[in-house]
Order: structure tokens, then C-alpha cells, then sequence
């Protein structure tokens, strides 16, 4: 839960600041190529951590309902499909019953 909070959420979400709030600006397109390479580098990470297994602790958790929400952020990329096996782990986790409730109860805040 921490890695998905405090290791790939972090590098993620300043792309998608980049991306969505400032995609014009000089010093975003200068900084971008960075950040997507340490994106890229944590999903690498993610990846081998999976090694093979459907969930990251064992059975399905509430680790995978962050890691699988920071995930999502990459929506507006292509840096996701790099790596099917998180592709595969995300969807995965998204048909499951307790993250769209999770989901739900978070969008519930923004109606």
C-alpha cells in the first residue's frame, strides 16, 4: 500500500499534472521525457514485483485497489501497454467486486 501511494503514484501523478494541466507549457514539455523515464522505471519495478502472481500479497487486497487506482491515472497514455502483465493485473483487479466499490464510495465525493 505504501508503494503504491508513496513510489508509483508520485512519479505518475506529475505526468499527469504535465499532461492535463500544463501540456503547452515550455518547462512541462522540457520535464516530461524525465518524468515518463522514471515512470517507465517504477513500472518495470511493478512488474517483476508481480513475478507471475495475480495479486501482489497473496490473495486480492486492499494493496491491489491502490496500486490498481494509481494505475489508472496512466489512462491517457500508452505507458501502461509496455507491460502486459500490468495490463492483465489491472484489469483484473478493476472486475473485481470490492474495487468498483471502493471506486464508487471515492467518485461519490465528486457527484
Amino acid at each position: 500500500m505504501f508503494s503504491a501511494l508513496n513510489t508509483i503514484e508520485v512519479p505518475i501523478q506529475q505526468l499527469a499534472e504535465i499532461d492535463l494541466f500544463h501540456p503547452g507549457a515550455s518547462w512541462a514539455k522540457e520535464r516530461r521525457p524525465a518524468v515518463v523515464d522514471t515512470v517507465r522505471a517504477r513500472l518495470v519495478q511493478l512488474a517483476s514485483c508481480l513475478d507471475g502472481d495475480a495479486h501482489l500479497v497473496g490473495s486480492f487486497s486492499a494493496a491491489d485497489i491502490l496500486m490498481t487506482s494509481v494505475l489508472r491515472l496512466l489512462r491517457h497514455t500508452d505507458l501502461l501497454d509496455e507491460h502486459p502483465v500490468l495490463v492483465a493485473y489491472k484489469e483484473r483487479c478493476e472486475a473485481r467486486p470490492a474495487f468498483a466499490k471502493a471506486l464508487a464510495g471515492q467518485m461519490a465525493a465528486f457527484r
